[in-house]
């Protein structure tokens, strides 16, 4: 058996397709303002990657550079300032920020109803209380892929390797809301082979690269890669041992061109659905 590879790249071409003809429909265009602090290499690429996908779908998009020397009391009153914009419907705050400000405050600090990340307690809370809110990008993206794989979610046995506020811990909720029977696994898991090899639905979010082995895979899972790590060759690699698992697992999303493109593409959905949110618009 050889692994069917996940085209992340497809579907999130496909959802920001569907998502730009939602956008052309609308009588104004959904507003997404991306911060910038500083000028971190990877968080420049990402950035420049998010507005081509944004304006590319019609929305109006535009990213706020400061320099890295700038202080916290300023970038909170921006925040303060585009939370009272009427034209903006996302806010997202780059991550990693300079040492001088303090990442929770600046979450904190964004409008809840405009936080497109999903990082916000508020959404955070509401997601674990199933109630209506912004998810986490990159998790919902997750969901996406494993729908596109043909996954039958409820009753399935799902581990989720990594814990994080970002992934780990808001892909536990979005597994549990599916019905999935959910182990979350980390550095400190007795047996970390063994919980893997339960899962029928694997999910790696560590940053480690290639921790999970091959044999670490049960035959027939289906394998979601979240990791990103880049090589002393350069080359990117994910969580997994990619060519390793493809003969044991049904299904396996590759890095690059997994996890990574539904991120932005989820981006794009969550502020679609802010700004509808906000206008008290029918979904």
């Amino acid at each position: 058996m050889t692994a069917t590879i996940i085209d992340g790249k497809a579907v999130a071409e496909r959802l920001r397709a569907g998502l730009a003809g939602r956008v052309a429909a609308l009588p104004f265009r959904p507003g997404l303002r991306v911060v910038r602090v500083g000028d971190d290499p990877a968080s420049g690429v990402y950035v420049r990657n998010k507005d081509r996908a944004a304006l590319a779908a019609g929305f109006d998009s535009a990213t706020i550079a400061l320099p890295a020397d700038t202080r916290e009391s300023d970038l909170l009153a921006l925040i303060a300032r585009l939370n009272a914009d009427p034209a903006v419907d996302g806010i997202l705050v780059q991550l990693p920020l300079p040492p001088q400000i303090r990442a929770d405050a600046v979450i904190e600090a964004v409008d809840p109803e405009k936080d497109v990340d999903g990082f916000h307690p508020v959404n955070a809370g509401r997601l674990a209380s199933r109630q209506p809110g912004l998810v986490p990008c990159t998790p919902k993206g997750v969901m996406h892929l494993l729908r596109e794989a043909g996954a039958r979610l409820p009753g399935a046995r799902a581990v989720v390797l990594g814990r994080s506020q970002i992934v780990g811990r808001p892909m536990l909720q979005l597994l549990l809301a599916a019905d999935c029977t959910v182990t979350v696994a980390h550095s400190r898991t007795r047996d970390l082979p063994g919980e893997c090899r339960r899962a029928e639905i694997l999910v790696a979010a560590v940053g480690q690269s290639e921790l999970v082995r091959g044999d670490w895979v049960a035959e027939g899972a289906i394998v979601i890669d979240v990791g990103i790590n880049r090589g002393p060759d350069g080359k990117l690699r994910g969580d997994v041992a990619f060519a390793e698992a493809l003969p044991r697992a049904a299904a396996i999303t590759p890095v690059p061109g997994g996890v990574g493109p539904m991120t932005i593409a989820c981006l794009l959905e969550n502020t679609l659905e802010a700004a509808i949110a906000r206008r008290r618009l029918p979904s």
